[in-house]
């Protein structure tokens, strides 16, 4: 997620009411301060291979701008933005260092409207094999883990493994939301017809202004949480049928 700046001070107002929230929410909940720290591994993961995807989709598309940065890689420290940490754990949410891409560098078999929305989709698309894969590894840990996941670094193991499978299908969701800055704007911007791709990109701040919206308020969980619901339930499935039970 590409969130830069928090210079206008109705964000900065929105960010200390959430991070004042959650703050107050993990000291006031039982476990939810343990809840945070077996989620970090998670939230490491998804967020590396997030920005990595995009790094990958665009080298492969013929821009070695992400190369020449340093973000082809798996090395969290190339792809975490420090402030967007921070607010990760503190304000519940937060994001990555943004790949930068130049789509004048795409090989001519692509458009850079088709180009852009493929690097786009990198993203999402690696959140959700790394939510399968995960899922598989839970499968197996419940199949053949027995008296190990009765202990406690047996618990602590399985937890990390759910965390990490649901952060990437959450991110993985929340970023094909069709709004800037996130993923799947650009995406959309790719299929639409000419007028109404012109229309959404010169009012990308008024849209912007719609997703701060969505985000802050109820809506957003109403947007994405049949989507979420319906994956984690055909991976539970898949789960289950690993485990066998």
């Amino acid at each position: 997620m590409f969130f830069t700046s928090f210079n206008n001070p109705f964000m900065l107002i929105i960010l200390l009411m959430l991070i004042g929230e959650n703050i107050s929410y993990y000291v006031s909940t039982p476990g939810a301060f343990l809840g945070l720290v077996l989620s970090i591994p998670g939230m490491l993961i998804a967020i590396t291979f997030h920005e990595f995807a995009h790094a990958w989709a665009a080298d492969k598309l013929g821009d070695d701008t992400p190369r020449r940065q340093g973000r082809l890689n798996l090395n969290p420290l190339s792809h975490l933005d420090p402030i967007g940490v921070i607010l990760l754990l503190t304000a519940g949410f937060g994001w990555g260092k943004p790949v930068a891409i130049n789509p004048n560098n795409f090989n001519r078999t692509v458009t850079l409207r088709k180009g852009n929305a493929l690097v786009s989709l990198a993203g999402p698309a690696m959140n959700f094999i790394l939510a399968i894969i995960f899922s598989v590894i839970c499968g197996l840990l419940l199949k053949f883990g027995g008296a190990f996941l009765i202990t406690t670094a047996g618990g602590v193991l399985l937890s990390v493994v759910e965390y990490t499978i649901s952060i990437n299908i959450g991110l993985g969701v929340f970023n094909l939301v069709p709004l800037p800055p996130l993923d799947g704007s650009k995406i959309l911007s790719a299929v639409l017809p000419t007028k109404a791709r012109q229309w959404y990109e010169n009012h990308e701040k008024m849209l912007y202004i719609v997703f701060m919206f969505i985000w802050i308020t109820p809506v957003a969980g109403m947007i994405i949480k049949p989507a979420i619901g319906w994956i984690s339930g055909e991976l539970l499935k898949l789960i289950a049928l690993i485990a066998g039970i």
